[in-house]
C-alpha cells in the first residue's frame, strides 16, 4: 500500500515509520522550510504533494496532519481519494472557537460562558466591566500556545495585564478574533476517537493531559509535555459528549480522529474545545495501546463499516523529551540542530517501539536532533495499572541521553493523587 503525509512539520513522522516498517511504501510532504530536515535519512520528502496523488492513486491513502486543508481534502474525496485527516468542518470545528462551542451547545452540552471580541481592547473593555477569573485564547489556526493564559486571579487583573502585553506586541495589520471563557474549578480530562464518516470506531479514549513545562503543573503553557491514557472505561463518559457530535461529523463528511477536552466538577461535564486532526503526542501515547496497527485501523477507517479495533488492556504514559529552544520560538535553534540521541546501553526491540520520534534526523548512520522547535521524542510505557505504566516510561526516559535534554517525570501524578477519587465519586468513572 501507498501512503502520502502531507503536513507542516512532520508531527505523524513516528506513524509512517511504523507503517514504512509494516511494508507500506511512504512519502511525506512537509511544507516548512525550517522543518524540511526532520527525518532526514529516515522517510522520503517530496516537494509537491499535489504532483504525488498520481503516485498514491486511488488505491492509496492520503494523510492530512493538520487543520489548514479542510476543503481540499473533502475535494480529493470527492474524487475518488482515500483520505484521511479531517473536513473543511473539522477545521472549521477546531480554529473557529465560538462556531465549535454552538456545535456543542447544539449537540446538548453545557459549555462555560465564553465571549467572543474583534479585539484585544473590546476584551480589555469587558474585564474592566465585569472583573472576573477567565482563559484568554486567539480564535483561528495557527497560534503557539504561548498566546493562551489561564488566569490565577479572581479579579482578571493577570489576565487584563495579559492581553495588554499581546495587543503590544501584535505585528499584524489585523487584530484577532479574542475569545476570554470563564475559568471553572475541577478535573481536566479529554475522550478522543477515530470517526470513518458514518460512524465513530470503538472504542474511545480518556486522556489527561499535562500541558505546563514543569513537574507540579509550573510554568508557561506547552503544547504537551505528556499525557495519561487509556481505551478502558470510558463508554459512559463518551456517549454523553463526543458521542453526541456524530450527526455532525457525518454531515460534514469528516474521517479521522476527534478528541474533546472537557472540564469535569460536581456541576457536570463542561467541554472546552475540539481537537479535529490527529494529536501529537497524542497518537503516539495511544500507539503504545494499539494491538492493531496503523493500516488496520485506516483500512477500518476507510471501508466505513465501523466496527471495533484491538487494543490493550490498562493504561498508557508518554513522557516528551525535549532540548531547547523548547517550548519557545526558534531563536536558538542551533541548540535544536545536530545533538547525538544516544542511550545508556542498546535499546531492546520492545524498547524501540516505545520511543515515537519527533524533530530527529539520521546522518552518517547516527541519529541526531533535528526541525526548529526541540521536540525530541516520546517515551511510553504500558501496564495494567497507572504506576506500572509511569514506572514504564520513566524508566525508558531515563535510558535517553541527549544534550540539554529536559522532560517531566510526574505524569500521571495528578491522577493517582486525587483526580481519580474525584472523578469516581461524580461518577464519571
Amino acid at each position: 500500500m501507498r501512503y502520502l503525509g502531507i503536513g507542516e512539520s512532520l508531527d505523524l513522522g513516528h506513524l509512517y515509520l511504523r507503517l514504512r516498517g509494516a511494508g507500506h511504501e511512504v512519502k511525506v510532504h512537509v511544507a516548512d522550510p525550517a522543518c524540511h530536515g526532520i527525518y532526514e535519512g529516515l522517510l522520503e520528502r517530496v516537494p509537491d504533494f499535489q504532483r504525488e496523488l498520481s503516485w498514491v492513486g486511488r488505491d492509496g491513502v492520503v494523510v492530512f496532519e493538520q487543520t489548514a486543508h479542510g476543503e481540499l481534502q473533502d475535494d480529493l474525496r470527492k474524487d475518488g481519494f482515500r483520505v484521511i485527516g479531517g473536513s473543511a468542518l473539522g477545521d472549521r470545528l477546531e480554529n473557529d472557537r465560538a462556531f465549535g462551542q454552538e456545535a456543542l451547545r447544539a449537540a446538548g452540552l453545557r459549555t462555560a460562558p465564553t465571549r467572543d471580541f474583534g479585539s484585544f481592547d473590546e476584551a480589555l473593555r469587558d474585564l474592566a466591566a465585569r472583573p472576573r477569573r477567565t482563559v484568554f485564547k486567539l480564535s483561528g489556526g495557527g497560534f503557539s500556545s504561548s498566546r493562551t493564559y489561564i488566569g490565577e486571579l479572581d479579579d482578571g487583573r493577570d489576565v487584563a495585564a495579559f492581553v495588554e502585553a499581546q495587543r503590544d506586541s501584535w505585528k499584524f495589520d489585523e487584530p484577532p478574533r479574542v475569545v476570554l471563557m470563564d475559568h471553572l474549578r475541577g478535573v481536566e480530562m479529554g475522550t478522543g476517537a477515530y470517526f470513518d464518516g458514518e460512524r465513530f470506531l470503538s472504542p474511545a479514549c480518556l486522556d489527561f493531559e499535562h500541558k505546563r513545562f514543569f513537574p507540579g503543573d509550573l510554568g508557561e503553557l506547552t503544547g504537551e509535555m505528556g499525557t495519561l491514557v487509556t481505551y478502558r472505561g470510558s463508554e459512559r463518559f463518551f456517549a454523553a459528549t463526543l458521542a453526541r457530535l456524530e450527526e455532525t461529523l457525518r454531515d460534514g463528511r469528516y474521517v479521522g480522529y476527534v478528541n474533546l477536552n472537557t472540564i469535569l466538577n460536581e456541576d457536570g461535564v463542561f467541554p472546552l474545545e475540539l481537537t479535529c486532526r490527529f494529536g501529537y503526542p497524542g497518537a503516539a501515547i495511544l500507539e503504545a495501546l494499539h494491538v492493531d496497527g496503523w493500516d488496520a485501523i485506516f483500512e477500518r477507517l476507510l471501508s466505513r463499516a465501523g466496527g471495533t479495533f484491538q487494543t490493550h488492556p490498562g493504561f498508557a504514559v508518554g513522557i516528551v523529551l525535549t532540548v531547547p529552544p523548547f517550548p519557545h520560538a526558534a531563536s536558538a535553534v542551533s541548540l535544536a540542530k545536530g545533538a547525538p540521541i544516544l542511550t545508556r546501553r542498546p535499546l531492546t526491540a520492545a524498547e524501540e517501539e516505545h520511543l515515537h520520534h519527533g524533530e530527529v534526523a539520521l546522518r552518517g548512520g547516527r541519529l541526531v536532533t533535528a526541525g526548529p522547535a526541540g521536540y525530541v521524542t516520546v517515551a511510553t510505557g504500558r501496564g495494567r495499572t497507572v504506576e506500572e505504566a509511569q514506572r514504564a516510561a520513566r524508566d525508558l526516559a531515563r535510558l535517553v541521553v541527549i544534550p540539554g535534554l529536559r522532560y517531566r517525570n510526574d505524569i500521571g501524578d495528578r491522577f493517582l493523587d486525587g483526580e481519580r477519587d474525584s472523578l469516581e465519586r461524580w461518577g464519571f468513572l
